[in-house]
């Protein structure tokens, strides 16, 4: 239980040596009997578990099930999404299983050397607090971190396990999923129905995401700049417009949106007054149009953000600097390219990347503007959707989980090494956000 420092081996007694074979009783026969007879609890915990439970849920992670179900005999068959599951469950428990047992051969010998040092053993209940005190921040993040690790961690375990075995569609329990490799990835880029797809909504969610990052940030800043413009009379009211759109929830905007630019909506009906035609904006055909549209809208939610974080920054920038520009002559355009602008983006670069990544994966813009709406060209697909929508669209309306948890996997790899890439070579990492 302490934190032990560096112990030799060869130099403990037997009575210490004994909890490598089993656990607490080095403890025991050292006189912390209550330590070892934890320890001892803890292994036989463990070891009924395994013997009644773990061994058989870590082979079923290997072999997903061999029996299949049958119900003319009555067989009910093995469930392989659930024997993934808890195999990963086994794993889990079996790791912490060993680790608990180094913690008591530590433990063990770091007593035995106390007792030939002649010093003096704590007891239970001072060694309880001596680790409280000096593990505080372990003891109050337990169990936050068990939320996070059973709520976040151990799902995203089973989605990239599934994206490596053949479940969806037809294959689904109680019939027995198999392991297959790296075969959803192959059906992805080579020449299934699959990679076309794939391939054509790659190349429009990169565009998408920067084309829309770039419009929110640069929005945001330019709405910033003016609002802070000396000349600029109101700035409480203009600032407000924004702050009005930012505060109306996102799905009430694109439904908005999409009743707007609808056949029957507002802007249609201005058209036929003045004597066009309708416009299916948002139609079947309707590609651009309704690419320009989503950007539109992601621009109506997005900017303010950017434009309330740049006017914080812009209000507390040091005016010493731009009097020195001025001084030496720098036009305002000078000024912009070289302080105020370097300085605005080395403190949003997170921000930045944040939005980048979630402009990548920015599912409810085209699912409320054109949600359910399939082409021939793409594979249940349209030519709006992002990849984030086709995962939806196989895996929730279609069935092929596996395919959609190897999208998911590819938006993981794809999203986080550019993020990180990116983000380690700006000055907000390198130089902790310093400017000048």
């Amino acid at each position: 239980m302490f934190k032990h420092g560096k112990i030799d081996l060869r130099k403990a007694s037997v009575e210490a040596k004994t909890s490598l074979f089993c656990m607490g009783f080095g403890q025991f026969l050292l006189g912390q009997k209550f330590k070892g007879i934890l320890f001892f609890g803890i292994e036989l915990f463990f070891l009924s578990y395994l013997f009644f439970r773990g061994f058989r849920d870590i082979i079923g992670f290997f072999t997903l099930g061999t029996q299949k179900a049958d119900t003319w005999f009555g067989i009910e068959g093995d469930n392989s999404i659930i024997m993934l599951l808890m195999g990963i469950l086994g794993f889990i428990i079996f790791s912490l299983a060993i680790y608990l047992y180094v913690i008591n051969i530590k433990d063990a010998l770091y007593v035995d050397q106390l007792i030939r040092e002649g010093k003096k053993i704590p007891s239970f209940r001072e060694e309880i607090k001596i680790s409280i005190d000096r593990n505080f921040p372990a003891f109050v993040l337990f169990f936050p971190v068990l939320g996070i690790m059973v709520f976040s961690v151990l799902p995203i375990i089973f989605m990239i396990l599934i994206a490596f075995t053949n479940y969806g569609g037809k294959i689904v329990p109680p019939e027995l999923v198999s392991w297959i490799g790296l075969k959803n990835f192959v059906k992805i880029v080579s020449l299934t129905q699959f990679a076309p797809t794939f391939f054509k909504i790659l190349s429009w969610n990169i565009l998408w995401t920067v084309l829309s990052t770039g419009l929110n940030y640069f929005g945001g800043l330019s709405l910033a700049l003016l609002f802070s413009n000396k000349r600029v009379k109101w700035k409480v009211v203009w600032r407000a417009f924004p702050i009005l759109a930012y505060a109306i929830p996102g799905f009430i905007s694109l439904l908005a949106f999409k009743f707007m630019f609808s056949y029957g909506g507002p802007i249609n009906q201005l058209l036929q007054n003045q004597g066009f035609q309708a416009i299916g904006f948002l139609d079947v055909d309707a590609k651009w149009s309704a690419r320009v549209i989503g950007l539109m809208v992601n621009a109506w939610i997005g900017v303010p953000s950017i434009m309330l974080l740049a006017t914080g920054l812009l209000s507390n920038r040091d005016a010493s600097l731009y009097e020195a520009a001025e001084i030496d002559g720098a036009s305002k355009w000078v000024q912009f390219t070289k302080i105020t602008f370097p300085y605005i983006l080395t403190a949003t670069t997170p921000v930045l990347i944040g939005q980048f990544v979630g402009n990548f994966n920015n599912f409810g813009i085209f699912y409320f503007l054109r949600g359910g709406l399939y082409l021939d060209d793409y594979f249940l697909a349209s030519d709006t959707d992002l990849l984030i929508n086709w995962l939806y669209n196989l895996s929730i309306d279609n069935n092929y989980y596996s395919i959609g948890a190897t999208i998911s996997l590819i938006i993981f790899l794809l999203t986080s090494v550019i993020s990180l890439s990116v983000y380690v070579r700006t000055s907000s990492y390198k130089e902790g956000g310093r400017f000048l």
